[in-house]
């Protein structure tokens, strides 16, 4: 097992939140989520992975053969569906935002101050 998945994933997570502390546009802010959030993708399939390991399909492959798990392929697939979704809620909320205050910057939004 290589730990350069882990690495990966770690540098995706964090550039994404680099992105989402430093960022003065909400759009950005939201991309950089999805970024971060995409590290998830990379993560479980670098648990899931298994050096010489075929699709796990058992009809035509010998007894023994390593297969890749795929639960994990299915926790990803499930991953990248869910991030569509909270994308495009956040994605709307920040069109509504801008509708309603005329701008998309966190520092100039006076009504969400507490």
């Amino acid at each position: 097992m290589t730990v350069l998945p882990f690495l990966a994933a770690a540098w995706i997570f964090l550039v994404g939140v680099y992105g989402m502390v430093t960022s003065r546009n909400l759009v950005h802010a939201v991309g950089c989520l999805a970024v971060a959030q995409s590290s998830t993708y990379v993560l479980l399939l670098g648990v899931g992975f298994r050096r010489g390991g075929t699709a796990p399909v058992f009809s035509d492959i010998p007894v023994g053969t390593p297969v890749v798990d795929p639960v994990v392929q299915a926790l990803v697939l499930t991953d990248i569906v869910v991030g569509a979704t909270v994308t495009a809620l956040l994605l709307s909320l920040v069109i509504q935002i801008r509708k309603r205050t005329g701008t998309v910057d966190p520092e100039a939004l006076s009504e969400l101050k507490g």
